[in-house]
């Protein structure tokens, strides 16, 4: 295997398209370079749009808040599928690897009911850079008669088990997501999020997952969904995601 392909698949986190740069054909190179230019704009508190796809019904923001080392991302997203097609994928807890960013290790540490759970990650990192592992506390709010949504919330709880060496343990890798279930089997997207890899990290390594890692993330939840596995699964949820019709008089 050639040197570059094999940074390229070491590095699939931080910054795979930064280190294969001469290899790309022109258009490409181009491309990663108007990413780079974007990283070194000034981010200021309050939202920038990073990226507009009209077409997947994809936007992403950024901004960079006061005393965070790093910034802070938002997606707004439609997924085409029903609330219960993405609730079991996000309960698929080791699916993870197939899906979220630059993942190699997913897995369920405790259920302590059916609406809150603990998760082990372990993300790739860059070539020459060692791994990093967060463990996840994950609450669900399911909809009701004064929130038409279900709300996930997520923090990193680094100090729930002793450190794993030579991985780094991962202070923060915080979001707040809300679904909002829509007509004709859609589902509505709404996601802040903070993400601090610990460790010694290049502040543009950091921010090039905040402005990538939210956009790869829906249009690998897009393609999830589509899969039988979940579109076609029939098995109770362990909790409602749409909210009970009201009784005709």
């Amino acid at each position: 295997m050639s040197s570059w392909r094999f940074l390229v698949r070491r590095s699939s986190g931080f910054a795979a398209a930064l280190l294969i740069g001469t290899a790309l054909p022109w258009s490409q190179a181009s491309a990663r370079d108007d990413d780079l230019r974007e990283l070194q704009i000034p981010m200021t508190a309050e939202w920038q749009l990073v990226k507009d796809d009209r077409t997947r019904s994809i936007r992403t923001f950024a901004r960079l808040e006061t005393g965070k080392r790093f910034r802070s991302f938002k997606v707004e997203a439609v997924i085409p599928a029903s609330a219960e097609t993405l609730a079991r994928l996000m309960l698929d807890f080791s699916s993870y690897t197939r899906w979220y960013w630059s993942v190699r290790e997913s897995r369920l540490l405790k259920q302590v009911s059916p609406t809150e759970y603990f998760l082990y990650l372990i993300h790739n990192a860059p070539y020459g850079m060692p791994d990093r592992d967060v463990i996840l506390h994950a609450v669900v709010e399911p909809p009701n008669t004064g929130q038409p949504f279900v709300l996930l919330r997520v923090n990193a709880v680094p100090d729930y088990m002793p450190l794993q060496p030579p991985l780094v343990r991962m202070p923060a890798e915080d979001m707040t997501i809300r679904f909002t279930p829509l007509p004709e089997n859609k589902v509505r997207i709404e996601s802040e999020g903070y993400v601090d890899p610990g460790g010694k990290v290049p502040s543009w390594a950091s921010n090039f997952v905040q402005r990538s890692a939210p956009y790869s993330i829906i249009v690998n939840i897009q393609r999830m969904v589509e899969k039988e596995e979940y579109a076609r699964n029939a098995t109770p949820l362990p909790f409602p995601v749409q909210l009970p019709e009201t009784p005709r008089p």
